[in-house]
């Protein structure tokens, strides 16, 4: 019986809305996923920082996306008399990562290139793909006073051989250059460049015609300068051959040249890469105004409803202090974006459902003790064991492993040598085995994130 005040007096026991609760085999889908952008990132030389949950709430306001909905956090019995810092949790990276250069500055060593891999959280309105609390994965390179346009490059090689090594339909990377699009807009008489970056960056969600009548009414441009700005975001080459095609529209300007120089640099550097997986794509906007010259947005086969995947670009003003500026370039692959559309349309999934890769099944009480000696000397060889908890009939065990996806059981008493034996439940073969030396299929021996024939 439950004691009074304890969770077994829940009076509602239902999911938040929005905020992703996985069963036992879509999280080990989930770290699987994680472990993998992880390595893909220590080999590209990254290393990992964490920072707090949460932030000042200032600092949160000062930079960029003002309009998502923030979660404040404070103490439930905090006194108003007490002196406390506003703090809210962090909706993105960028944020902290800017923080964290600036109070580490004398620390680091510039290039300073990071990967950080933790949750963030909006309040925005649930809905497929998006949530109130997700992880993402980051990668930035961030400069002391200046930034080689390498990274740029760098950046994009790394997300498509990141999201290349993931279990994951086949993913187009798209690039742009916000130098481009911002001398095009001046270039035309455009005043709030802004404000129709902001716009122009919804195309993919809402299409061309409500883009263009909220050029004409909400940023009160003309219709002549309304179809010019629809006519540079129709542009999207596999090469450099947007510069043309970006001449051809009449305007000029040092800045367009600029962007158009910065953009062609980096489409040249990933020549090498698979033809079709990167594309020069002038209706990538980013919306957010501090990215300053490459931006990057990603889709994948089959899911361009669900919108970029692996977003990022360059932000020459990352931080400033102390008479230093600090640019930067990275991205950020929203994880739980991906992972939730793929769990829930049943196109990814784990191969079994527990880590375990043997159950050494038991006997008697008597023999437990042989049988925790058995699970020991395989997990000191990496294979992942555990002990049936009793006694039962072996069928009752085999059963158990059966339903957990458990792939052998291992006998201490043959059945007919009277060694220990191994069988493959899915087989049924049985094999006398030692645990000094018997090992799994390599397939077996840890959880596999696979994705179904009929959605690879």
């Amino acid at each position: 019986m439950a004691v009074p005040g304890t969770v077994g007096h829940m009076k509602r026991v239902e999911p938040l809305s929005g905020f992703p609760e996985w069963l036992p085999e879509q999280r080990l889908v989930e770290l699987a996923v994680l472990d993998a952008i992880r390595r893909q990132f220590e080999l590209h030389g990254f290393v990992p920082i964490e920072t707090p949950a949460v932030e000042r709430l200032d600092n949160l306001l000062h930079h960029g996306e003002t309009d998502k909905e923030l979660y404040v956090v404070r103490r439930l019995h905090a006194r108003s008399e007490e002196p406390e810092p506003a703090l809210g949790l962090h909706y993105d990276l960028t944020v902290p990562l800017a923080r964290y250069v600036l109070q580490h500055r004398g620390d680091l060593a510039f290039p300073f290139k990071r990967y950080q891999i933790q949750k963030s959280w909006r309040g925005e309105r649930p809905q497929d793909g998006r949530y109130r609390e997700f992880y993402q994965a980051d990668i930035d390179v961030v400069g002391d006073g200046t930034l080689s346009l390498a990274f740029d490059s760098e950046i994009a090689r790394i997300i498509h051989e990141v999201l290349a090594a993931l279990p994951l339909p086949p993913v187009r990377l798209a690039i742009n250059n916000r130098k481009l699009c911002e001398g095009f807009y001046q270039a035309i008489g455009i005043e709030d460049v802004q404000a129709v970056l902001r716009i122009v960056d919804k195309l993919d969600r809402v299409g061309e015609r409500e883009v263009r009548q909220a050029l004409l009414s909400e940023a009160g441009l003309s219709e002549p300068q309304a179809d010019g700005c629809l006519q540079l975001a129709r542009i999207h080459t596999p090469d450099t051959s947007f510069a043309q095609q970006v001449r051809d529209l009449g305007a000029e300007s040092d800045l367009i040249q600029e962007g158009i120089d910065e953009l062609a640099s980096v489409l040249s550097s990933l020549s090498d890469l698979p033809t079709g997986s990167v594309w020069a794509d002038l209706r990538v906007a980013r919306g957010l105004d501090y990215y300053t010259g490459t931006v990057y947005e990603t889709s994948m086969a089959g899911h361009e409803s669900l919108g970029s995947i692996c977003s990022g670009g360059r932000y020459d003003n990352l931080a400033t202090g102390a008479n230093r500026t600090f640019p930067g370039v990275g991205v950020s692959i929203g994880v739980s974006r991906v992972i939730g559309r793929l769990l829930g349309r049943g196109e990814l999934r784990a191969s079994r459902r527990t880590p375990t890769c043997v159950l050494v099944a038991l006997s008697s009480e008597q023999l437990r003790g042989q049988a925790q000696q058995v699970a020991k000397r395989l997990r000191e060889r990496g294979i992942p064991c555990e002990v049936f908890h009793e006694p039962v009939k072996f069928g009752n065990q085999i059963r158990y492993a059966a339903r957990t996806g458990i792939p052998y059981v291992w006998f201490l008493e043959g059945e007919q040598s009277g060694s220990q034996e191994v069988r493959d439940i899915r087989s049924g073969e049985q094999r006398p085995a030692d645990a000094a030396t018997w090992s799994p299929r390599d397939n077996d021996l840890v959880v596999r994130v696979e994705r179904p024939a009929a959605s690879a």
